[in-house]
């Protein structure tokens, strides 16, 4: 998916080859979610020539993954990559060859900071002790000790394993999961969609597996700097705590989500008094967001995709 891309996209878009290595059949497609700078044009003249689908407006990521997927066969595997991913050699097929083990739907890689150094991309089941701890200790310190939702013990880094979930900047679907779990939810508009949507996965009975031999430079970037993304990713949180526990457990992870950006709020950039903010909006949510139905026979999917190999 694309948005405003054009400082990144060249770069994504140049690692595929050497990225692909291995994989004998896929497709590459560039979801634009109506992009006011160059990233189209770019997309479009670039050597690897992928298929553009032009959204046609700002759909929010969950949707640019739907309409990616629904151009695609329903027995293709999937890679969702964020243009500010770049796919290592061999990565892509590291990821696939695990997707053949049917009870894995998600496979994700190990992924590098631009200096080569492992980030902090796994992380816990949001919960009530998880955000409490985030918010009283930070997040650094909260995944050093094990209590937060971000985990932060290098040897987890280094052994292959299944997980609750990861960042959703590079991320491999099986077919199977495709067909079981169904769309990504577009209600997220964007953050927490991966979140939601790992935890279909395994609530469909597939593993989400981690492969740290698989890797790919993710850059990224400080929602903490931005207003607009800080106050999404506050009031999504707490959307996505309120669609899976009760009342009282959503009051508690709601004033720590107040108390954590509080304080921050104090010193720290705008975005944290805009996630203050935010905070208060999920209270009031729209008359159409509801649970999805899990595991249904719906086929959904994704902005790139490779097929099997």
């Amino acid at each position: 998916m694309t948005y405003n891309s054009a400082r990144v996209l060249p770069g994504l878009l140049d690692s595929l080859p050497a990225g692909l290595e291995g994989v004998k059949q896929f497709e590459t497609i560039v979801v634009d979610n109506d992009s006011r700078d160059s990233s189209v044009d770019i997309a479009a003249a670039h050597p690897v020539r992928p298929r553009v689908i032009r959204m046609g407006r700002n759909a929010g990521y969950a949707a640019a993954i739907n309409a990616g997927a629904a151009t695609v066969s329903p027995g293709a595997n999937l890679l969702i990559l964020n243009p500010d991913v770049r796919l290592t050699p061999g990565v892509a097929s590291l990821l696939l060859d695990r997707l053949i083990d049917s009870s894995v739907g998600v496979v994700v890689p190990r992924n590098l900071a631009e200096d080569g150094t492992t980030c902090w991309s796994i992380r816990r089941e949001p919960s009530v002790v998880t955000a409490w701890t985030d918010a009283i200790l930070g997040g650094t310190l909260a995944a050093r000790i094990g209590t937060g939702e971000m985990v932060g013990d290098p040897a987890v880094y280094d052994r292959e394993s299944p997980i609750d979930w990861a960042t959703g900047a590079i991320l491999a679907v099986s077919a199977r999961a495709r067909g079981i779990v169904g769309d990504w939810d577009e209600l997220f508009f964007l953050y927490m969609e991966e979140v939601d949507y790992m935890r279909r996965v395994r609530e469909c009975g597939f593993s989400v597996m981690y492969v740290p031999e698989a890797k790919a430079i993710h850059i990224g970037g400080e929602y903490g700097e931005n207003p607009r993304l800080s106050a999404l990713l506050s009031a999504n949180r707490i959307r996505y705590h309120r669609r899976h526990h009760g009342a009282l457990s959503t009051a508690a992870f709601w004033l720590s989500v107040i108390l954590g950006q509080g304080i921050r709020a104090l010193h720290g950039p705008s975005g944290h008094r805009a996630a203050v903010r935010a905070a208060f909006m999920p209270w009031t949510l729209p008359p159409e967001y509801r649970v999805p139905t899990a595991c249904s026979d719906h086929r959904g999917g994704s902005s790139l995709r490779r097929s099997s190999k």
